[in-house]
């Protein structure tokens, strides 16, 4: 978090200074698979058509995935209304096999030197791609920049306020904290850039990947190149609003990173740049030691309450306890004051309550994912994808938060 912190302090700095060496504008594809996106898709393509990025020098592709509503429909039209945009239409054997396929399906029909990636419930701010193309013009090593992405219904739910402030720890956190201390941070599903090239040197994504960011991140590592975290590139992005949609989505999420954490691990060895093993530590103490130490805990602490397990609690014990509660508060509170109007007496509520409830319930999904994998794995079923249920973002368009 301290990381964050400083790379909070310099990012602005830093912009100033690309601003100032701009020697061409490359050709930039962006790709936005959707599949049944009807609610959403419209808000999506009148962001895009706001883009302050030379449209002569733009392609949007929107990848229009064995849809059965009014998906292609809306998409056709503004095709027609912006020459820039166009629609692909996939139907099966090739369409309708999830996110990874529909951008390898898009990806052959881009003509930019770079290539964007945007979620069908996104609306990028109009310099979005301004900055996440500026980033890979002014550092060479950068394979790819990822931007910052905010909750377009923050303010909806209380679910949704504590799905707002997990995103903001997470990229001030484990996106920005990893970059300015090791030069790390992992391609989100959404907003960020990739040098065509290199999508091309490793064949696309990987489509049995349920977590295609984090998987093609490893790869990109593998060849040499960073992938930068640049907050100045905002997309604003909606969210869960109920926990049976939110538990499906983080599922697959929890999923997809196992696989990477495995897939990964058995070939370590075989890996060109080591360096790829940082980020490996830190998903495998994220997902396996951390959730494994706490679940332990957990189980040590429900079997003392119904059978004499020997164990007692000392005043270290109680001290480590209390320490976590409040690193846990404090990050939070930390991640939230580096965003204009977030440290507000809500949302510090929400924070005390989220170490009780919100993070309570990732334990569960983590243990629920890795059962679900598992299984797969061992009786070789296919990969699955789940497509996210959206929402009406009529009321959310007025609550958004800069």
């Amino acid at each position: 978090m301290q990381g964050g912190n400083l790379l909070s302090r310099q990012f602005k700095e830093t912009a100033k200074q690309w601003q100032q060496n701009v020697p061409y504008y490359p050709t930039v594809s962006i790709l936005i698979p959707a599949h049944n996106e009807e609610m959403v898709i419209e808000d999506t393509l009148e962001a895009m058509s706001n883009l302050t990025y030379p449209t002569e020098q733009l392609q949007v592709l929107v990848i229009n995935d064995n849809s059965n509503d009014r998906t292609g429909e809306i998409c056709e039209a503004y095709g027609k209304r912006f020459p820039f945009i166009e629609v692909i239409h996939t139907k099966p054997p090739n369409g309708g096999k999830g996110k990874s396929a529909a951008l390898n399906n898009g990806l052959a029909h881009t003509t930019g030197e770079i290539i964007c990636v945007y979620d069908a419930d996104n609306t990028p701010e109009p310099d979005a791609i301004y900055w996440l193309v500026l980033g890979l013009v002014n550092d060479p090593k950068a394979g790819a920049v990822v931007g910052k992405f905010r909750v377009l219904n923050a303010n909806k739910n209380f679910l949704t306020r504590l799905i707002n402030i997990e995103t903001l720890t997470f990229q001030w956190l484990a996106q920005a904290g990893r970059w300015f201390w090791f030069k790390l941070a992992t391609i989100p599903g959404t907003n960020f850039a990739v040098r065509k090239s290199i999508l091309e040197e490793l064949n696309g994504w990987d489509e049995g990947a349920l977590s295609e960011d984090t998987e093609l991140s490893f790869r990109i590592y593998d060849l040499g190149y960073h992938i930068r975290f640049f907050p100045n590139a905002i997309t604003w992005e909606q969210e869960p609003e109920t926990l049976k949609v939110w538990w499906r989505q983080r599922t697959r999420w929890a999923r997809g990173n196992l696989y990477v954490i495995f897939k990964f691990f058995f070939h370590f060895f075989k890996l060109k740049h080591k360096r790829v093993g940082l980020d490996l530590i830190y998903f495998m103490f994220t997902y396996v030691f951390f959730f494994g130490g706490v679940i332990l805990s957990h189980s040590l602490f429900l079997a003392s309450l119904i059978f004499d397990v020997q164990l007692s609690v000392g005043f270290v014990s109680y001290l480590l306890l209390i320490s976590g509660f409040l690193l846990f508060i404090i990050e939070e509170l930390l991640a939230l004051s580096f965003e204009k109007d977030q440290l507000t007496k809500k949302n510090v509520l929400t924070v005390i309550l989220m170490y009780f409830t919100y993070s309570q319930m990732w334990l569960f999904l983590v243990v629920y994912a890795a059962f679900i994998e598992v299984k797969r794995v061992l009786l070789k079923q296919e990969v699955t994808w789940y497509k996210t249920k959206r929402f009406s973002q009529k009321d959310a368009k007025n609550k958004k938060t800069a």
